[in-house]
């Protein structure tokens, strides 16, 4: 149990450092730089699909070293080097590549962290494990955006004081890493474990999960777009981070008990409800006219990420075969951050080309379309 509270600190001053600057990018792009959706779009894109094949093969390579720990290290490493990046940026190329350095480290120190509370945990409090992490991380993130807000608020918006500032929670996150043990199960074999990756030898199961997973990454943009629609809508910068907050809050307070609760009803049934929730509120996302109802919206989309994120996680490790754990765990980052290219991009264009609601519809019709899948196959 130790681990996991020392990972969720260091998720929680992550989250809080990240936070910090996560929201205000795509205002201080488009406020500051000019810069429009579909440029955002692949701003985002690129940069997390560069990190989540990074996350399959950290992922594996953590299985081949039997180690988890040093990546672990290694990748939260780089955060603090995008936030410094990030304050010397003055144009989006700059900008984009603040973005690729921090998601590079997430893509390094998914896969490995993921596995290691796995390996520290029973599998029947798998659900409780990933529900607490989550939990921690997304507390981190609802600090950090209370610390933008306060921060652009005390600066009169100086984004780059903000930007600078953030360094700080990232570099102690780096501290408590230290006082993490590995746990790595100790599984006995005749021989040296293969961990290649065989998609025909993995689980029937753990196959058809995945695949659905990638189908809904597909219409799941960042989250940049929900802040970009909030702004569209009117909304300030100040009340764009309190919407934000007010999502992190909800996500953060469900995610500890939905993840106990997945543990006693099965995961596949909290997921299918998350999936649902997710394809009506970007429904919601797409016809809303009233900027009042944002508040209604984003509270439904933080108890979609409590239903998802964590859950989605504990059942990769619960289905995976004990040997190629982390490979899996890798896989399916990947798969999710892969997605979130051709995502993020399509709905960079589809608001550009045909409106701010366009993208919405889009992704609200997979959201849906994956519920439906994944009451069917699994």
């Amino acid at each position: 149990m130790l681990n996991i509270i020392l990972l969720g600190i260091t998720s929680l001053l992550t989250d809080a450092s990240t936070e910090m600057v996560y929201p205000l990018i795509p205002l201080y792009l488009s406020v500051r730089l000019g810069v429009g959706p579909a440029v955002i779009g692949l701003i985002e894109g690129v940069a997390e699909s560069l990190a989540s094949l990074l996350k399959l093969f950290s992922g594996n390579f953590s299985d081949r070293i039997r180690r988890r720990k040093p990546l672990t290290i290694f990748g939260y490493s780089f955060s603090s080097i995008g936030k410094l990046i990030l304050y010397v940026a003055n144009a989006w190329g700059l900008v984009f590549l603040a973005r690729v350095v921090d998601r590079i480290g997430k893509g390094v120190r998914t896969a490995p962290r993921d596995a290691l509370i796995a390996d520290s945990t029973p599998t029947k409090r798998l659900g409780m494990a990933y529900g607490l992490h989550r939990a921690m991380d997304t507390l981190g993130a609802a600090i950090g955006v209370s610390f933008a807000i306060i921060l652009m608020r005390l600066s009169h918006s100086n984004y780059h004081e903000v930007f600078l500032l953030a360094v700080i929670p990232a570099v102690l996150a780096v501290f408590f890493l230290f006082f993490t043990k590995e746990k790595l199960a100790q599984v006995k074999f005749e021989r040296k474990p293969s961990v290649q990756l065989n998609w025909r030898m993995l689980p029937r199961r753990l196959k058809l999960f995945l695949i659905i997973v990638f189908l809904f990454a597909l219409g799941n943009s960042s989250n940049l777009f929900l802040l970009l629609r909030a702004k569209n809508l009117g909304l300030s910068v100040e009340t764009v981070l309190l919407v934000y907050l007010f999502y992190n809050l909800v996500y953060g307070s469900f995610a500890f008990p939905i993840g106990r609760i997945s543990d006693r009803i099965g995961k596949k049934k909290v997921l299918v409800i998350g999936y649902l929730v997710y394809g009506l509120v970007y429904f919601g996302f797409a016809i809303i006219f009233k900027p009042g109802l944002l508040w209604l919206l984003f509270g439904f989309y933080g108890l979609y990420s409590a239903f998802t994120e964590g859950i989605e996680k504990a059942l990769v490790a619960e289905i995976a075969p004990e040997a190629i754990r982390g490979t899996l765990i890798g896989l399916h980052a990947a798969l999710v951050g892969i997605g979130l290219f051709p995502a993020s991009l399509l709905a960079g264009m589809l608001w550009k080309f045909f409106g701010a609601a366009a993208p919405f519809y889009f992704g609200g019709t997979l959201g849906i379309l994956s519920a439906v899948g994944l009451a069917i196959i699994l």
